[in-house]
């Protein structure tokens, strides 16, 4: 069974406050938005799996662990999920990332896979799927179908900002994978957005309308 993870940790909280501020820059939300995902990622991969390894340090052999060859996959929505990224990379530099890009039929509403590029041994990796928001859970909801049918069998949703109905969508039609935000708002306007949210993800990352 999947499992919400809310993060409550003050040095996110206060990066989330700036990140809402509507007089936050681009260039600083972007900064911010990458800051939150490292340190959200600290706290996602506290389950892998450990080895004793020796290692000689300038005095004497010691014993230490070390992360046990676990393979992972950072795979970002586009395009908003693209700016939590760089902080991903940066905690786990030999990561892999798989990009997915969709769009949303305007008349079946149902998210389109225009985009799909994987790592070529991605049904051998644990996934972590990025995308700042999780409003409806609509494209959260398809992206981790198209992985699954790739044969990926273990996956992580890592959201900045969460709203109920994406919630309980993604628990409703993905038990299996667990779920981290670091905030969880009230609820979906008449026009999908989250309230308070911080508006349109994307356009604040990339400076776009």
């Amino acid at each position: 069974m999947g499992n919400l993870c809310v993060f409550d940790h003050p040095l996110i909280q206060h990066k989330l406050s700036i990140l809402r501020d509507k007089n936050t820059s681009v260039k600083e939300f972007r900064e911010i938005i990458s800051e939150i995902a490292m340190l959200m990622c600290y706290e996602a991969t506290r389950d892998l799996p450990l080895e004793e390894i020796e290692v000689e340090t300038p005095v004497a052999k010691a014993k230490c662990r070390r992360i046990a060859g676990k393979k992972l996959a950072v795979v970002p929505i586009l395009r908003a999920g693209l700016g939590m990224v760089d902080g991903m990379v940066s905690m786990m530099p030999n990561v892999k990332v798989g990009h997915i890009g969709l769009f949303r039929d305007p008349e079946t509403l149902e998210p389109v896979k225009y985009y799909f590029k994987m790592p070529p041994d991605i049904q051998e990796r644990d996934a972590i799927v990025v995308d700042p928001m999780l409003a409806t859970g609509g494209s959260a909801s398809a992206a981790i179908r198209f992985l699954k049918e790739t044969g990926v069998r273990h996956i992580k949703l890592m959201s900045i900002i969460g709203a109920p109905e994406g919630v309980k969508k993604m628990t409703e039609d993905h038990p299996d994978v667990d779920i981290f935000v670091a905030a969880m708002d009230d609820h979906l306007n008449e026009h999908g957005y989250i309230v308070p949210g911080l508006g349109d993800a994307g356009d604040r990352i990339f400076g776009t309308k």
